[in-house]
């Protein structure tokens, strides 16, 4: 007979790595199975396009992996090699007169970006903030009820803004760039601008601007999954790729279980039958990576020193995007898109002269036509002649992100809606909402608090909530 795992986890994407990791370091017995041939889940590094072009099929830019808790606490800098290279700016959301809103590492600056009937909203708005990213990120990343907060007078004060949805936050600026920029950073979120809580995804977004900023790991996403594996192997874990899961007792014994997967896999695999049956789904993504000739030609100056650059000349456009995707299910024409091209910080991703860089828009979830065309036309609007520098273009709709990563249902990167209740209860109002009606069982992803992001905290929590049970089990 096999002997008796303490925790089998299912599915090696950030989080799932994370929870195995965090086991691991607590003296239990760890095997993963991950259904790919390689670890990372959203967080991979492939040749997509042409023969030396390094692209990131999904995520790309970390500013909440550089200020996870979780990956914090773990020696992925020192002893695995893991790098984060930050741009000159964090992120430009330009317009087609050529000025732009700019979130920079200095929020003077950033102030400044929005004229001089901004800046002072703008600064007054984040300044009880600045300087307190470590004791409120733990917060922010928790369960709200486990445990009482590291500062509570701070995190009230953000609540109070944060749990607005976008639109109100806006209402506090006079002139359209401080708000387009902000509904750009909540879009990150997938959901309408009305939904409440994306205030708070936009104050995160900048917030970690200002403390740790928006890199990108040196030779893609892939060095961060790999640098967890590396740290999980000399933990003692063991790591099986190429092994697809389709029930639970396909497993080895095991005390526990934890699903990297979307909330219908694991119902599927353990036999939970409807235990998910009120959780819902998001917008989809179309998402085209380019092998360029060259740096794309931004009309604005700060475009072209930023890491990450969104797309969406007014605040009223950005958000009639999100609503045609989210609400009414139809393709957003134009779209708003984010993008960045990752071989402005590192080159060596792309052959010499030569550049990638990627960008994606939002589309009704399960949308199976192409909007390469809207994407592109958007992209000339702020950089004309983008289309000459193209020699060759992957593109992934909602069928094709769901084929690479089970997890993205109908093209749902953030793998859950980030929409009303379940903007703050994922996946379902429950007091550990890691657990499922199996008393082994337990989801990790980010279908789960605290949602999408590679931070590896609903890893992280999740494994909080298996060591106790095992703990109180011996």
């Amino acid at each position: 007979m096999p002997s008796m795992r303490d925790v089998v986890v299912v599915g090696a994407g950030p989080n799932g790595l994370t929870a195995a990791v965090e086991l691991a370091r607590r003296g239990f017995s760890v095997e993963l199975f991950e259904a790919m041939e390689t670890v990372g889940g959203g967080a991979r590094t492939e040749e997509l396009t042409l023969p030396g072009f390094r692209h990131d099929p999904c995520s790309a830019v970390h500013p909440l992996g550089v200020g996870s808790p979780a990956f914090s606490a773990m020696p992925l800098v020192e002893r695995y090699g893991l790098q984060w290279l930050h741009p000159e700016l964090p992120l430009a959301h330009p317009f087609p007169d050529g000025t732009a809103g700019v979130l920079a590492r200095s929020p003077a600056e950033t102030a400044a970006s929005f004229g001089p009937r901004d800046a002072g909203t703008y600064r007054r708005m984040m300044a009880p903030f600045l300087g307190r990213w470590d004791t409120l990120v733990p917060d922010f990343f928790k369960v709200p009820w486990d445990g009482l907060p590291r500062d509570p007078v701070t995190l009230a004060r953000f609540g109070a803004l944060g749990l607005q949805p976008v639109d109100w936050l806006g209402r506090r600026f006079r002139d359209d760039t401080a708000r387009a920029l902000l509904f750009g950073l909540a879009a990150h979120a997938i959901g309408p601008t009305t939904s409440p809580a994306t205030g708070g995804i936009a104050l995160v977004f900048a917030l970690a601007a200002h403390e740790v900023g928006w890199p990108v790991p040196r030779g893609g996403s892939q060095s961060l999954s790999d640098a967890l594996a590396a740290y999980l192997r000399d933990l003692g874990g063991e790591i099986h790729t190429g092994v697809e899961v389709k029930r639970l007792d396909e497993l080895p014994p095991a005390r526990a279980y934890v699903f990297d997967t979307s909330p219908t896999a694991l119902a599927r695999i353990a036999g939970l039958g409807d235990f998910y049956r009120n959780f819902r789904y998001g917008a989809g993504t179309f998402k085209i990576d380019y092998a360029l000739s060259g740096p794309v030609p931004w009309t604005s100056e700060d475009a072209r020193r930023a890491g990450t650059v969104h797309l969406g000349p007014s605040s009223a456009e950005v958000a009639g995007a999100l609503r045609a995707a989210a609400i009414e299910s139809r393709q957003p024409d134009p779209p708003f898109l984010i993008t960045s091209q990752p071989t402005l910080l590192d080159p060596g991703r792309a052959p010499e002269g030569k550049h990638v860089f990627w960008a994606y828009g939002h589309v009704p979830r399960g949308w199976n036509g192409d909007a390469t065309e809207a994407i592109e036309r958007q992209i000339e609007r702020f950089a004309p002649g983008f289309r000459d520098l193209v020699l060759a273009r992957a593109t992934a709709g909602p069928p094709e992100l769901a084929t690479r990563n089970a997890n993205y249902v109908g093209g749902d990167i953030a793998c859950g809606a980030f929409t009303g209740l379940q903007t703050l209860l994922r996946p379902k109002l429950a007091r550990v909402p890691y657990a499922t009606r199996h008393p082994a069982v337990h989801l990790c992803s980010s279908a789960t608090w605290p949602g999408p992001g590679v931070h590896g905290m609903s890893g992280h929590n999740a494994a909080k909530a298996v060591w106790r049970r095992l703990r109180a089990a011996r």
